[in-house]
């Protein structure tokens, strides 16, 4: 079985362990200049963000990816997995690195974290960019109205629900499910079975797998909760901070048309771009489009409405 110093993989990247509110976090650094936090998602780890390290690094930023709480080598607590505290992590860990703001860039669940974010603390994010993350209320609207849709793609979080069985499913067989699932998400010929094997084994380090399905079930059990409810009324203020969207165009996981629309919660100049040939994890799918897009929008001073 793995432990935590699995997720020290070499690279042009530094690895260290920073603290932000008692909580100690796994982060991987490169570069110098203004700071670029790179939040990951389901089911993956800082890793997922290697292309991005080194080209934004060579492009004249601080690139940050971080293990999120319960991930990698992070703390692993047995609680605050919900949406709110998340965000506060984050905040907290750029003002731990110097900063009283950065460029936030999220994918899947770290793209709700950043949207979270956004509203929580405004002045923490500089710019946004959400990839494959629809806003949270334009999820939670799609899982209402769409059952052909977001919300039969959405069958397999239904089943993290459960107590002790998914931690069970997706770490028997050294973690078959989590390449299935990276499998289902992706383009086809994407991942090849090395990059898999990395995902998969990452999840048998102890805790990962539990801690993961944490943020599923809060998500899933809050929405008719006082909790999730006042998140929900919280998440309709608009975001201030100039954001991008980025979404794969094969994305099976979070259908396009669950993300588009999200630009109705941004008050701030906005862009969406779908990205050709790429399904769930547009950054490692096709690393040279999506890099094109992310740095030619940093570029711009005045990115355009």
């Amino acid at each position: 079985m793995p432990d935590e110093s699995y997720v020290q993989l070499e690279g042009p990247w530094t690895h260290r362990a920073v603290h932000a509110g008692g909580t100690r976090f796994h982060i991987v650094e490169a570069g110098e200049g203004p700071l670029v936090l790179l939040l990951h998602g389901f089911p993956q780890f800082w890793w997922t963000w290697r292309h991005q390290l080194t080209s934004l690094a060579r492009a004249g930023y601080r690139a940050v990816a971080v293990d999120l709480r319960g991930y990698g080598g992070s703390d692993k607590p047995p609680r605050g997995y919900d949406l709110p505290t998340l965000a506060g992590d984050a905040t907290g860990l750029i003002r731990a690195l110097g900063e009283t703001g950065a460029i936030v860039v999220g994918h899947d669940w770290g793209g709700l974290l950043a949207w979270t974010m956004a509203v929580t603390d405004p002045k923490s994010v500089h710019r946004l960019v959400a990839v494959s993350a629809p806003h949270p209320v334009r999820l939670r609207s799609a899982l209402r109205t769409d059952p052909f849709g977001q919300l039969k793609v959405s069958g397999y979080a239904f089943g993290f629900q459960l107590p002790f069985l998914p931690e069970r499913r997706l770490t028997r067989r050294e973690g078959e499910l989590v390449g299935r699932l990276l499998d289902d998400w992706s383009r086809p010929g994407w991942p090849d079975a090395d990059t898999a094997r990395v995902y998969r084994e990452a999840f048998g380090i102890p805790a990962v797998a539990h801690c993961a399905l944490e943020y599923h079930r809060w998500f899933g059990r809050s929405q008719l909760r006082p909790d999730g409810m006042r998140y929900a009324r919280a998440m309709r203020t608009e975001v201030e901070a100039p954001t991008l969207q980025l979404h794969g165009a094969l994305d099976t996981c979070v259908l396009p048309r669950t993300a588009n629309g999200s630009g109705r919660y941004v008050a701030a100049p906005y862009r969406w771009r779908v990205v050709e040939g790429a399904g769930h994890f547009p950054h490692e799918e096709t690393p040279e489009a999506f890099d094109a897009e992310l740095l030619s929008w940093l570029a711009d001073p005045e990115p355009v409405r």
